[in-house]
């Protein structure tokens, strides 16, 4: 009896822990969405990731000056790129770009926008654009 006691405050003690992760899961996905509808284009990114430089650069060479949250740099940086890997189907969570407050995606949708021309509209559409 006392080992199914045992057993049971753990199984409690699991699930409150469960429970905090998807409250902390939560938090941090509303976190990202109200960043990502604060400016035109919203960057989550990463400051030692060679891809994050090269989206940024893209942004910067078209005339864009998106803000940019470097997730390694954040106290809240780990569930908010956990929260981004969710939102992308468990993908690498950085780069991830917002344009208009809506999810464009990681680099490759990024950079596929770019190259079949849906970008700049996107970009003019969202404000961050005035040519």
């Amino acid at each position: 009896m006392q080992y199914q006691e045992s057993e049971s405050s753990w199984g409690n003690h699991q699930n409150t822990k469960a429970a905090k992760r998807r409250s902390s899961s939560s938090e941090s996905l509303e976190r990202v969405v109200r960043l990502a509808s604060r400016s035109a284009v919203v960057i989550f990114s990463s400051s030692t990731c060679c891809m994050c430089h090269a989206v940024k650069r893209l942004f910067s060479e078209l005339g864009v000056s998106p803000t940019v949250y470097e997730l390694d740099q954040d106290p809240n940086g780990k569930g908010m790129e956990r929260a981004l890997s969710k939102l992308l189907g468990n993908s690498p969570a950085v780069p991830v770009v917002f344009i208009g407050g809506k999810l464009i995606g990681s680099m490759d949708r990024v950079m596929a926008s770019h190259i079949n021309g849906t970008l700049v509209p996107l970009l003019r559409e969202a404000g961050a654009l005035w040519l």
